[in-house]
């Protein structure tokens, strides 16, 4: 486990943009169990491609005008058990910190693992990232 007084400026990146914080098993469940709509899941990281790509390009992600329904985070390292059941929505993913997953109705949509993040540019990962939301989150139009 890291030091809280490191870790909680890299939770505050997260949560300042309105993210909630899971923190046990059951928080984790109370979102992903309920299988309905969609849900951006960020496992966090003390990681440099946690701090330089994947927190900034959320964060740009979401100056979007679609988002998801809801947004939560883990703390891979320090919220152990908590991480440990996102992961277990992610069937057929392997554990990966950090990690970025859109799910809707339950299912995994988009995922972006760590191999997927480390070494790009945080703007192209906030790119594919809204271009999920686009796809995956956007309210239908209805026509009249």
């Amino acid at each position: 486990m890291y030091d809280e007084m490191i870790v909680e400026p890299m939770r505050r990146e997260l949560t300042r943009l309105g993210i909630e914080e899971t923190r046990t098993v059951a928080e984790v469940d109370a979102v992903l169990g309920q299988k309905n709509g969609t849900v951006l899941v960020v496992v966090n990281s003390v990681c440099g491609c946690a701090a330089g790509m994947a927190r900034p390009a959320v964060a740009m992600a979401l100056e979007g005008d679609v988002k998801p329904d809801r947004m939560i985070t883990v703390f891979a390292g320090n919220d152990r058990e908590a991480t440990q059941r996102a992961r277990e929505y992610f069937a057929g993913f392997r554990p990966s910190s950090p990690a970025i997953a859109l799910m809707k109705d339950g299912q995994v949509v988009k995922m972006l693992e760590r191999w997927q993040i480390e070494g790009r540019h945080a703007h192209d990962i906030a790119a594919e990232l809204t271009a999920a939301f686009r796809e995956h989150c956007a309210t239908p139009v209805s026509v009249q």
